[in-house]
């Protein structure tokens, strides 16, 4: 019987309680990893209301019933001391870490013009210092073992950023920046791990959630027995793909994945260059190159992304 791709590996899946980052630990434990659980288990999109051990535990004990093995974490990764936790929990548990999937978020959206600073702070914390605290800590663990050994380790990352960040979305400034952020994270950390045989990704998931309620809803869901190409489970592939042994050449990527598709998206092009007829640009100069080229193109046109992905601006 051929062994499982991911066995005798260990993963973290942050934010796993619900939707995609459960749907992407019990595709870890079906491929073989052995998986730690986290979620802090809030039950508000926005972060709000009482934490709770039950998200956690609940995908946990599923894995376990599944004949997996999978322990539950219910830290705050926010915290820096509880993403410290989280790791030494994982290296506690299983004897090292492999596979570090970064998934937990909030959403606090409101126009530019109305949000508040707390509802600012608030999704930068958990989004892009979340994935910070997780990616550090998991660095320098592979960092050691890459010294101790002296020679190239097995680790992977996989980030979650969002098409908010690609095509943008008008009533999330903070979200649309924290996934921006988590974009320039991943390629850093891309190359300053690969020469220890760690790889670091990014996606970003269409797929049904909680957290994406208010994006899908003119969207029906597909009748009884037909494919839902939102579901959470079709983006989980891609995640057990990309810490897999077989993604070892894939590093520093950014990928859209929903139900049927996964699209690789290239690092932004040089749209137009115009060069200054003397030494420096004048503003008239300026105003005669640029000023034609931005009337010719699309009213609020920003890089392209939506019309390439085949998204709708909203």
């Amino acid at each position: 019987m051929a062994a499982l791709p991911l066995e005798g590996l260990s993963a973290i899946v942050t934010g796993a309680g619900r939707g995609l980052g459960r749907a992407e630990a019990l595709e870890l434990a079906r491929l073989g990893a052995s998986v730690v659980v986290n979620d802090f288990g809030q039950p508000g999109r926005d972060g709000s209301g009482e934490a709770s051990a039950g998200p956690a535990e609940e995908v946990a004990a599923e894995i376990r019933a599944a004949g997996g093995a999978a322990v539950a974490h219910t830290g705050d990764v926010a915290d820096h001391q509880q993403a410290r936790e989280l790791v030494a929990l994982a290296v506690r548990t299983y004897g090292k870490l492999d596979i570090l999937v970064n998934n937990a978020g909030i959403l606090r959206d409101r126009m530019i013009f109305s949000m508040t600073e707390s509802e600012w702070d608030a999704v930068i914390h958990v989004h892009l210092k979340g994935h910070f605290n997780t990616t550090h800590f998991a660095a320098a663990h592979w960092r050691e073992r890459s010294k101790a050994t002296g020679g190239p380790v097995y680790g992977r990352i996989v980030n979650t950023s969002s098409e908010a960040f690609l095509a943008g979305s008008a009533g999330q400034p903070n979200y649309a920046a924290a996934k921006g952020g988590i974009v320039g994270l991943t390629t850093s950390t891309a190359l300053a791990l690969a020469k220890y045989g760690v790889t670091a990704n990014a996606i970003c998931p269409r797929a049904r959630t909680r957290m994406t309620e208010d994006v899908f809803a003119g969207f029906e869901e597909p009748g009884e027995g037909q494919l839902d190409a939102l579901a959470p489970e079709h983006v989980a592939p891609l995640v057990g793909y990309l810490a897999s042994p077989a993604a070892a050449r894939v590093n520093g990527q950014l990928m859209v994945v929903h139900g049927g598709m996964v699209a690789v998206v290239e690092r932004p092009k040089v749209a137009a260059k115009f060069d200054a007829a003397k030494e420096a640009f004048s503003y008239g100069e300026l105003d005669e190159l640029l000023t034609p080229y931005y009337a010719s193109r699309p009213t609020g046109e920003t890089f392209g992304a939506a019309e390439v992905l085949g998204l709708k601006r909203g």
